[in-house]
């Protein structure tokens, strides 16, 4: 039986699929036993997708039953997710769990409970008072013909590990989210969509579970520029909601100094699957990286109050249409990518997340 991860895939990788082919998308963390899934699909060849890492009915004991929302609007995230692939041409999406959820499989979706060797356990502090809980947010989404579709996901999974391993009694990091928001689906394949108002209104509900278990401070890491806007939203409700509890959002990772300080492209080189993320994953998974095929693409749409580099600047906010701007799929200069740069980047932006949760810490119960 051959196993494909999805996320490892470059965007023309993903479009080379058989539309046949069995999509995977577990709930939870654990090890599935995929080889008695393919028997039972009668299958030589399975394709698995990020684990939905919460808000999932669970059982007590494993912590992820703070994080459970409403069925219904898991199923509408559900949906979010296997809608695209559908839209895509994927004819078998199959959503995977170690126990039978009624509320999915009433919602319409494809789901199985699989044997699994290890249910995901979430180490649920004791207490969430004192500490920052850090919801850190990835995507599923085309970078161009070099890097992986993990690797928004890649590089906020790494920077929470790090968070953990400095901070420990500081910090709680939850699992990394791998479904985001994307407005150019239809340009490149693999990308994936959960929509920004299920967006929206999924994190709302987690934020409120995080409030009920105790959470005063909560702090959205997010490694893709297209959840911006939808955190934004999420963090002006929760503020409204929740108004003793500090939540608030950052634009993207590495805005630090370093990153002006050891970059070789100019201005336009680090927007999308450029010189920034292709350091990144360099550094991280270079297993996952196709250097020969990195390309250069700097010369997009731009004016004296909009421009792209790794945040969008200027007075307006504006979406030009992908496939004006790019060949590739990036917005960048993906060739001047190097694993050196990758790690000083990482342990910059470390730092400058470190000094973030110092920032926020005195802030718990701030009415």
């Amino acid at each position: 039986m051959e196993l494909i991860n999805y996320t490892d895939l470059t965007y023309p990788e993903v479009a080379g699929l058989p539309r046949h082919v069995p999509l995977v998308i577990p709930l939870g963390l654990g090890g599935y036993d995929y080889s008695w899934l393919a028997k039972t699909l009668q299958t030589e060849r399975l394709v698995c997708l990020p684990a939905v890492p919460f808000g999932f009915q669970a059982s007590v004991e494993s912590g992820l039953a703070h994080l459970a929302v409403d069925p219904g609007l898991f199923q509408r995230v559900m949906w979010g997710i296997c809608g695209e692939l559908a839209s895509q041409g994927f004819q078998q999406v199959y959503f995977v769990g170690e126990r039978d959820d009624p509320q999915l499989k009433a919602g319409g979706l494809n789901f199985m409970v699989i044997p699994c060797n290890g249910a995901y356990q979430l180490q649920w502090p004791g207490e969430l008072s004192t500490r920052v809980v850090v919801v850190s947010t990835g995507h599923t989404e085309q970078h161009g013909y070099h890097l992986p579709l993990s690797t928004d996901s890649l590089i906020v999974q790494a920077l929470a590990e790090q968070l953990v391993d400095t901070a420990t009694e500081e910090v709680f990091c939850l699992p990394v989210w791998p479904y985001g928001v994307s407005t150019h689906t239809r340009e490149f394949p693999g990308t994936l969509n959960l929509g920004g108002r299920v967006f929206e209104d999924f994190f709302l509900a987690i934020v409120d579970r995080l409030v009920s278990a105790g959470a005063g401070m909560i702090y959205f890491s997010n490694g893709h520029g297209g959840n911006h806007s939808f955190l934004v939203n999420v963090v002006k409700y929760a503020g409204e909601r929740h108004p003793t509890t500090f939540i608030a959002t950052e634009w993207l990772h590495t805005t630090g100094p370093e990153l002006q300080l050891y970059r070789e492209s100019k201005l336009g080189g680090m927007g999308h699957g450029g010189e920034l993320e292709t350091s990144y994953i360099l550094h991280l998974r270079p297993d996952l990286v196709h250097m020969d095929r990195a390309t250069r693409e700097v010369d997009f749409t731009s004016t004296p109050n909009y421009y792209m580099d790794w945040v969008e600047g200027g007075s307006l906010v504006a979406n030009p249409p992908w496939t004006d701007d790019t060949r590739s799929g990036i917005y960048g200069d993906g060739t001047l990518g190097t694993a050196a740069k990758g790690r000083i980047w990482l342990d910059a932006a470390t730092k400058q997340k470190l000094a973030i949760i110092k920032e926020i810490q005195p802030k718990c119960g701030i009415c």
